[in-house]
């Protein structure tokens, strides 16, 4: 198969990889020529890099990665060159202005597509990149399902027809692992951490349950799974720039758990759901 992936940072150029380990011919697409992801690592052959987004309209299946903060941006740029491709979406966040997730985006922006997934798991992109074994939860209906084994088949995939659910999923624990590498610095100790960790899990929970979410989507690789690896390794970046803010240091980069933090709180008030620990944090960490 024949797979387009946009977005050339560290977890779309892992991805584009893995498609060329699975057997696909696989164009990646790069805003403005830059591939600045994962640059120290070989390029597998069967992968060809482009700035021209025109390209990978030839393209049978596509991966969409780009930072949430740019999702829309970038879905704007592949209209002209959509051609009934089922679409995953592989970015985990919120639009921080709106609270709208990235699937919500995709169907106001284009609605002509009607085959929509959701890639979410515990994956930390150079593990991927170099084999080391992972898996994610596949979300969508049977036809996008089919073609993400096929683009993905060396990864281990659950499937779900839950896209909300798996989205909010992939959001709260950007928002935890961010909560959690503040908390590591400022609580007082290991049981106020738990305590209030939990608290904000459960908050996240309540809003996915009132999207209509499926509770079990939670306990899967997508949710108990990236929770895990997130929120509580230094080497994710929402952790690092949870204790980087907490000891009032510098961070750098894209860090998504703030704008999933935001756009959660953002969310919750529209759907008239009480936050306070979400609430509380962000106000701790002055964001």
């Amino acid at each position: 198969m024949k797979v387009g992936v946009f977005g050339a940072g560290a977890w779309g150029t892992a991805l584009a990889f893995l498609c060329v380990k699975s057997g696909n011919q696989v164009i990646q697409w790069g805003f403005k020529g830059i591939f600045d992801g994962l640059a120290d690592l070989n390029q597998p052959n069967g992968l060809i890099r482009t700035s021209d987004i025109a390209e990978l309209a030839q393209c049978e299946y596509w991966l969409m990665v780009t930072p949430a903060a740019f999702f829309r941006e970038t879905v704007r740029k592949i209209r002209d060159f959509y051609c009934g491709q089922p679409i995953l979406i592989c970015t985990k966040g919120m639009e921080s202005d709106s609270g709208m997730f990235m699937s919500e985006i995709l169907a106001e922006e284009l609605p002509e597509c009607c085959d929509v997934g959701v890639l979410s798991g515990p994956q930390f992109a150079r593990e991927v990149a170099t084999g080391i074994p992972t898996g994610s939860t596949l979300a969508g209906n049977e036809t996008v399902r089919a073609g993400g084994h096929i683009a993905l088949s060396e990864l281990y995939l659950q499937d779900t027809d839950d896209i909300i659910g798996t989205q909010i999923c992939g959001v709260g624990k950007n928002a935890e692992s961010l909560i959690s590498g503040f908390l590591t610095v400022k609580a007082s100790g290991e049981n106020e951490r738990a305590l209030m960790f939990t608290r904000a899990w459960n908050e996240i929970v309540d809003i996915a349950v009132e999207m209509g979410a499926n509770c079990g989507t939670f306990h899967g690789l997508c949710g108990v799974g990236d929770l895990f690896l997130s929120a509580t390794s230094p080497t994710s970046r929402n952790f690092s720039a949870g204790t980087a803010i907490a000891k009032g240091e510098e961070y750098s980069g894209t860090i998504e758990g703030i704008f999933a933090l935001r756009g959660l709180i953002h969310r919750a008030e529209k759907l008239g759901i009480s936050t306070p620990i979400l609430c509380e944090m962000k106000t701790k960490m002055g964001l």
